[in-house]
């Protein structure tokens, strides 16, 4: 497997110096320009996947911050989130063939047709269409974020190779441009919600509509966007292979790409950790909002409190990304945002009683913060530790970190109405206790496997 992979690399780099070279006209070509000209092509297109995630995203995580209190009959709601997740835990064991199959650039771009689906929808909320936007969105995600961490991991490698720079340094600094700006969503789209939904127009049709209306051109401005991104796979030399292989073949690889991650103890020791982030998200989407954030500041309250969380979020993703530098700097950084979550936890099991006055308003938002803090961390971290340690698979590695992220995030959704705020917060430190212990073994057996050859 691997030396293919590294010819595929060096006939990939050829193909685009050739292309570069030929676009920009003159048969001398100066090496600075060239060099400069490539170095614009990787950042162009990490800032334009950013973008076309942020127009998507601000308005699918509106939207789902949402759903619990617009769609309350007979959970409608929670039902098709759990639906979804459950959909995108299965549909990611597919998805790194579906995504090899198409290459990492149309991947993205049909991803985005589930999140459009899912919000059109929501214009006619009923078991019948949310329930096949729930399962088709489900395919659709798996698809875009296998595609998005293999695109950004390929375009990181190719940038560090070109600039003879170290990889790690480069895969962290994109994973932290790419959170940076996505987490941006939250505080976008919950500003846009609350400001279409301040005059207490929280269930009436007539708001949500012109809502949902503005998320839909949103979303389809971000996969506009998408298409101006390069392709960035060795495709040119799998298509014809893939595409006329046996029904059987192909079975045999999808059983190698679900399995083989599973048999590596790398992968094994950052499972917890990555089930951890998936939990740590849905319990701030479905308990926080809804136990923390409502009693204390209301319904409207909660567009005001996930933008605090989004600003944290994005700030913290930003400056983790531009210190990742190898495994030693994600240990730390790995370090602080899971301490900073398990304070949360720990005071809202201990001490937290809800306020009157001042304290009443910034008790929330400061676990908001904080909780947006130790997301980041783990986004950026997890990204660039998967990028660093899986080179030779990296869509299959993308795929297990989303296969277990939404199947935590499923368990919550079903869980949620069931399980009192106090069981569901044991839980969480358990499952820091469980991934952080995992993580740290993971941190040490690699820097004494690493400590001869370097990373």
């Amino acid at each position: 497997m691997e030396p293919q992979d590294h010819h595929h690399d060096h006939h990939h780099v050829d193909v685009e110096d050739e292309s570069d070279g030929g676009d920009s006209a003159p048969l001398v070509v100066n090496v600075d320009e060239l060099s400069s000209i490539k170095r614009s092509n990787y950042t162009r297109d990490v800032y334009i996947l950013s973008s076309a995630f942020l127009f998507i995203f601000l308005a699918y995580g509106a939207a789902q911050n949402l759903e619990s209190s617009v769609n309350t009959e007979h959970d409608l709601g929670t039902t098709s989130l759990g639906i979804l997740y459950t959909s995108f835990t299965f549909f990611s064991l597919l998805a790194s063939i579906v995504v090899r199959f198409l290459g990492s650039k149309y991947a993205l771009v049909l991803g985005t047709t589930g999140y459009w689906l899912f919000v059109a929808a929501n214009l006619k909320p009923t078991w019948f269409t949310m329930v096949p936007a729930s399962l088709y969105l489900g395919f659709a995600a798996s698809i875009i974020w296998v595609g998005e961490g293999t695109y950004l991991t390929s375009t990181a490698r190719n940038y560090a190779r070109h600039h003879k720079l170290h990889e790690g340094t480069v895969i962290g600094n994109f994973n932290g441009v790419f959170w940076g700006m996505f987490a941006c969503h939250q505080f976008v789209g919950n500003l846009i919600s609350l400001a279409l939904l301040r005059d207490g127009t929280d269930g009436t049709t007539s708001g949500t509509t012109l809502l949902y209306i503005v998320f839909l051109c949103s979303m389809t401005l971000g996969t506009l966007l998408m298409c101006f991104l390069q392709n960035r796979d060795a495709k040119g030399e799998d298509g014809p292979d893939s595409s006329s292989a046996t029904l059987y073949a192909s079975l045999i690889s999808l059983l190698k790409s679900v399995i083989t991650p599973l048999l590596n103890v790398r992968m094994l020791l950052i499972i917890p950790l990555i089930a951890y982030s998936g939990l740590q998200q849905a319990f701030v989407w479905a308990e926080f909002t809804k136990y923390i954030v409502t009693p204390a500041l209301g319904v409207s309250g909660v567009g005001g409190s996930m933008a605090v969380y989004g600003a944290c979020d994005a700030i913290c993703s930003l400056a983790a990304g531009r210190l990742t530098s190898g495994l030693k700097s994600i240990t730390l950084i790995v370090s602080g945002g899971i301490f900073a979550q398990a304070v949360i936890f720990l005071w809202l099991l201990l001490k937290y009683s809800i306020t009157s006055g001042v304290l009443g308003i910034l008790y929330p938002l400061l676990m908001a913060a904080l909780l947006g803090i130790g997301d980041g961390v783990l986004n950026t971290q997890l990204n660039a530790l998967i990028g660093i340690l899986f080179k030779h698979d990296t869509e299959g590695a993308f795929a297990q970190l989303k296969v277990w992220q939404s199947a935590s995030i499923a368990v919550v959704f079903f869980l949620s109405p069931y399980i009192s705020l106090q069981a569901m917060l044991l839980i969480m430190l358990a499952g820091i206790c469980i991934s952080y212990g995992g993580f740290l073994f993971l941190t040490l057996l690699v820097e004494r496997v690493f400590s001869s050859s370097s990373l």
